[in-house]
C-alpha cells in the first residue's frame, strides 16, 4: 500500500508530527510517498520522493497533515484522480479530518482495511466572463461577494432559468452539505448531513427583513448575476481561494460536480458526534 503524504509546511505542528506519522506507516508496511518540494521541510529515508505536484497513479490514497484547509487544497486533485483523503488534524477545528494529532496510532487501520469512505458531493462553478467560461470545483462552497470598495450589488439568483430571488447583500454563499458547517454556518445557514445531496444558498448581510437560507436540489442549475449600479463590483471564490472578478452582465453557473471527494473515516465516530464535539464546544 502506498500513501501520498502532504504535510502543511507552513505549520510547525504539522512538521513536528511527521516523524510519528512515518513511524506508524512504516510499522504498518505502508510506503509513504512525498513530493521533492517538501523535502527541505521534512526528509525521511523511508519515504519515496517524487517530482512535480500531481498525485501519483500508484498511490492508494492521499494523506494530509494539517487542518481542514489542507483537505480543501487537495480535494480537487484527489477527486479527479479517484483517490480518497485521510486527514490528520494539527489545526484548530479539523472538522473534516480523519484523526486528531494524538491518534496517529490508528493509522494502522488503513493497512488492515478497517476504514470506511464518506462520499462527498462537490460543486462545479462556471464563471462566464465576457462570454468566455472559467471553470473551478469546490468541496465546501462557491461564494460571490462584493469587492472591498464596491457599493452593495443586487444579486439575481435563478434556478433552472427561473428567478427565485433578487437580493442586495455583501454576497451569497452556495455550499455543499460538507460546506454547511463552514462559512455558511457562520452566516446563519443550516447544518446538513453530508450524505444529503443538495445546494444551500445563504446570503451575507442581506439588506432585507425577508431573507432566509434556501436549499435547492442537487439536480438544479443555479445562475447568479448582478445588475450595474453605481459601479458595483463582485468577485467569485471557491473554497476560499483568491477570487476572480465578475462584472455586471457576467454569469456564474453553479451545479453539482461530476466528481466526488471521498474522505476516510476510521472508527465509529460519525458526523453527529463530530458536530457535538467540535461545533458545540463553546457551549459545554
Amino acid at each position: 500500500m502506498k500513501i501520498l503524504v502532504c504535510p502543511c509546511t507552513d505549520k510547525e505542528k504539522s512538521i513536528a508530527l511527521m516523524p510519528r506519522v512515518m513511524n506508524v506507516l512504516h510499522e504498518s508496511s505502508i510506503v509513504p510517498v512525498m513530493f521533492e518540494s517538501d523535502r527541505p521541510y521534512f526528509s525521511d529515508d523511508r519515504a519515496e520522493y517524487i517530482g512535480g505536484s500531481d498525485i501519483c497513479s500508484d498511490c492508494d490514497m492521499v494523506m494530509t497533515v494539517g487542518g481542514d484547509g489542507m483537505i480543501l487544497k487537495w480535494s480537487k486533485k484527489a477527486a479527479a484522480a479517484g483517490k480518497p483523503i485521510v486527514g490528520i488534524n494539527t489545526g484548530r477545528l479539523g472538522f473534516m479530518t480523519t484523526l486528531d494529532s494524538y491518534q496517529t496510532e490508528f493509522l494502522s487501520a488503513l493497512a488492515e482495511g478497517n476504514y470506511t469512505l464518506s462520499r462527498r458531493m462537490m460543486l462545479s462553478a462556471e464563471a462566464r466572463i465576457n462570454g468566455q467560461p472559467e471553470y473551478n470545483t469546490a468541496l465546501n462552497d462557491v461564494v460571490v461577494f462584493k469587492d472591498r470598495d464596491s457599493k452593495l450589488p443586487e444579486f439575481t439568483v435563478k434556478i433552472n432559468g427561473i428567478t427565485v430571488t433578487k437580493v442586495r447583500a455583501d454576497g451569497i454563499i452556495f455550499s455543499t452539505p460538507t460546506g454547511s458547517t463552514a462559512y455558511a454556518l457562520s452566516a446563519g445557514g443550516s447544518i446538513i448531513e453530508p450524505s444529503v445531496e443538495c445546494i444551500q444558498m445563504t446570503a451575507l448581510c442581506a439588506h432585507s427583513l425577508l431573507n432566509r437560507p434556501m436549499i435547492f436540489s442537487a439536480n438544479d442549475t443555479v445562475t447568479v448575476s448582478y445588475s450595474r449600479y453605481e459601479q458595483c463590483r463582485a468577485n467569485v471564490s471557491t473554497d476560499g481561494s483568491s477570487g476572480i472578478s465578475l462584472m455586471p452582465g457576467d454569469e456564474l453557473v453553479i451545479k453539482r460536480s461530476e466528481t466526488y471527494c471521498e474522505l476516510v473515516q476510521i472508527g465509529e465516530k460519525g458526523f453527529y458526534s463530530t458536530v457535538s464535539e467540535k461545533l458545540m464546544m463553546p457551549l459545554k
